[in-house]
């Protein structure tokens, strides 16, 4: 079967940026080896790859009415299964050839001028953008608007914002001492040996302090999952909290997250500061500990 891709023609043509909007470059690719020859070919209008009602990218399956007008599966139901332009059952016969030409449709990854060289399959571009190595990250420093890669991100806090070159820092599995102001909100540390920022971060609330860890990255398999640790003492009372996942994000959130934290309640609260133990583990070391 010939495979086809697809790049945006920016990088390869010059015009109007609304003509290079509408315009895909493909590449036909017969099978062959080395040799095989190469045809360029090119899709006009990127909207005939959408659906003509709801206007969002095709997806598989993809179904036709008598007269051959398309329409993705989500539509079809909200149609009641009727034709928008001529009336006629829809729902039941699918377009085989349709759903042959997007599955043989590439386009370049939305990061690609950050680095990704990926081609993605037309409609699921979003899908990739979570996973991308290459997903824009911000800096959480307040009043600091750097996006980069997760890694240039590292890379940007420790020469610009870092002030404090060894108490920021800690490696994964081992457990160390941090201290959170409560009025300042956040503390960024980073990873020595995976070269990652984690945040902790607390919000206000009318019953206590809910605390909370975030890792500044791409949910990407070459980034890797964590757990944590978390643990305050104060006047003899200790509270402990595990969570068995580190919420992964590209952007630090002022919003209380619903899950995976720790509340202090208001009568163990003794002033702004927080003294806790933390411990961040990479989840695969635990997975090889227990098997």
């Amino acid at each position: 079967m010939a495979g086809v891709s697809i790049s945006e023609a920016s990088g390869q043509v010059n015009g109007s940026s609304s003509a290079l909007s509408q315009k895909r470059q493909r590449s036909l690719v017969s099978p062959g080896g080395d040799g095989a020859k190469k045809r360029s070919l090119m899709l006009m209008d990127s909207d005939l790859l959408d659906c003509p009602i709801c206007y969002e990218p095709l997806t598989v399956p993809i179904f036709q009415c008598d007269n051959g007008h398309l329409a993705c599966s989500s539509c079809c139901p909200k149609l009641s299964n009727h034709c928008p332009s001529c009336a006629s059952p829809i729902g039941d016969k699918r377009c085989r050839a349709m759903e042959n030409v997007l599955e043989s449709t590439f386009v370049p990854c939305q990061n690609a001028e950050l680095g990704c060289t990926k081609n993605v399959s037309y409609g699921k571009e979003s899908t990739h953008k979570r996973e991308c190595n290459f997903s824009p990250c911000s800096c959480p420093v307040q009043d600091c608007n750097f996006i980069g890669t997760y890694k240039d991100l590292y890379v940007h806090y420790r020469i610009t914002h870092s002030k404090n070159y060894l108490l920021d820092r800690f490696t994964c599995g081992v457990s160390f001492s941090t201290q959170l102001n409560i009025k300042n909100e956040t503390v960024i540390l980073r990873e020595n040996s995976k070269y990652l920022l984690f945040t902790m971060h607390c919000f206000r609330k009318p019953y206590g302090v809910i605390v909370t860890i975030s890792c500044i990255a791409p949910s990407a398999p070459e980034v890797g999952e964590f757990s944590y640790h978390l643990s305050y003492t104060v006047d003899g009372h200790t509270l402990t909290y595990e969570s068995s996942k580190v919420k992964r994000v590209l952007e630090v959130s002022c919003q209380t997250g619903q899950e995976n934290f720790m509340l202090i309640p208001h009568c163990l609260l003794r002033g702004d500061l927080l003294k806790m133990e933390l411990c961040i583990r990479s989840r695969r070391s635990i997975t090889e500990q227990e098997g």
